[in-house]
């Protein structure tokens, strides 16, 4: 019986355990979907949702960085700058079309204001104040071919602007504007300074003076980037960023953290750069540094236009020619990797004069060594007319050097009459 009796009472643990078991199951199902085991209720009032409205947070963020005060000191000298192109007028004679002619498409050459249209935008950024008048620089080719030019300042305010001069070899031009809602004025920086990786801002319109003061931020890619294109003229050592700029940044700063111009914009150069390309090329933006851009816009202001002097010669880059052609044509040693070899000795210049000859291959000017036609152009640029320099090259195997006085570029001054 106690046998009997004990094998029941087991039984009826199980049981009971099961039971227990079966609970606890049931209730971890309930609690793992938030329930409890009482019965549920359809009272509104115990319900925990609610219809509250989103709120803005009331933390407040310090976005202040080094970008920002940089884009605070120089935003309000940017402009953009609308190239104002007179109208053609069709006009239309039916007595004339009655015996056969034709309409004639005329531009009023006596344009005045009312006739003058957008043609195109572009950017610019004030750099000098001095009593009744500012001073804007830009790009050439924002102002290229305008019967009219307007500047729209930071504040949307729209002021007639009249051009001083253009540089085609460089791409700059400056504009003459009134002083009167002149309220900032730029600073240019050391462009000469840069280093490869450093922040760099580039401010303006792209697209149009809608999106005016527009900013973009990346770094300096490279410096002395060498940009030439015989056909627009541009031939410079360009400054490369990967911050954006588009076209209508045209003419428009690139700064420094510290908020100084390094350069002003070209999308004109990033075009002639990628020209011979078909693929579509991001993050490679280009400017004229700050340096070069100042000596030439103080000979715009004063002048009108620059004045640069010249060898006279045609060259091409020595890495340009093949290893065979060094050999057989040029004989330069082995040793001498780069220069520019003198394809063309123009006559009664200061090349002839000074005795190069053609296949001269130059390395040197005044103890500064040339490896491009960019090069020796940028060396060139740095002097004046009149200026006595002296040209190391090597004439086959043979090196020698020569003292040339530089006169005017004529076909600068060309381009600065087109």
């Amino acid at each position: 019986m106690k046998k009997k009796n004990g094998t029941a009472s087991r039984f009826l643990t199980g049981l009971l355990g099961g039971a227990v078991g079966g609970l606890l199951i049931v209730g971890g199902f309930y609690l793992a979907n938030g329930s409890s085991l009482a019965p549920s209720t359809n009272n509104s009032s115990n319900s925990t949702s609610t219809n509250e409205p989103a709120q803005v947070s009331n933390v407040k963020v310090d976005v202040d960085s080094d970008i920002t005060s940089a884009v605070e000191k120089v935003q309000g000298a940017v402009v953009s700058v609308i190239n104002l192109q007179a109208q053609q007028q069709t006009t239309n004679n039916p007595w004339g079309e009655m015996f056969g002619q034709q309409s004639e498409e005329s531009t009023n050459e006596n344009t005045d204001d009312s006739n003058l249209v957008e043609a195109s935008e572009g950017s610019g950024v004030i750099y000098n104040k001095d009593g009744d008048s500012a001073y804007v620089v830009t790009n050439n080719h924002v102002v290229e071919d305008s019967d009219g030019l307007e500047v729209v300042m930071s504040d949307g305010t729209k002021i007639k602007g009249e051009l001083m001069g253009t540089d085609a070899v460089t791409d700059l031009a400056v504009i003459k504007i009134s002083s009167e809602n002149v309220d900032e004025v730029a600073t240019f920086g050391d462009s000469s300074a840069l280093k490869v990786g450093e922040p760099a801002i580039a401010i303006g319109s792209p697209l149009g003076s809608q999106y005016a003061n527009s900013v973009t931020s990346g770094i300096i890619s490279s410096v002395d980037r060498p940009i030439s294109d015989s056909s627009t003229g541009v031939n410079i050592s360009a400054i490369q960023t990967d911050a954006a700029i588009n076209p209508g940044n045209s003419g428009g700063p690139l700064i420094n953290i510290a908020g100084q111009i390094v350069g002003i914009n070209s999308s004109k150069i990033a075009s002639t750069s990628t020209e011979s390309s078909d693929i579509s090329v991001e993050g490679m933006g280009f400017a004229i540094p700050s340096n070069d851009v100042v000596k030439i816009i103080d000979q715009l202001q004063k002048d009108g236009k620059v004045t640069r002097p010249a060898l006279g010669i045609n060259m091409v880059d020595l890495s340009s020619v093949t290893s065979q052609q060094q050999e057989q044509i040029l004989g330069v040693p082995s040793s001498v990797k780069a220069g520019v070899v003198i394809t063309n000795v123009m006559n009664a210049t200061p090349a002839e004069k000074a005795g190069l000859k053609q296949y001269d291959v130059i390395t040197k000017v005044d103890d500064k060594e040339v490896t491009s036609a960019t090069d020796l152009q940028s060396v060139l640029y740095d002097k004046n007319v009149g200026d006595t320099i002296t040209v190391t090259y090597y004439r086959g195997d043979k090196e020698s050097t020569a003292k040339v006085e530089l006169t005017i570029d004529s076909s600068a001054l060309q381009q600065n009459k087109q």
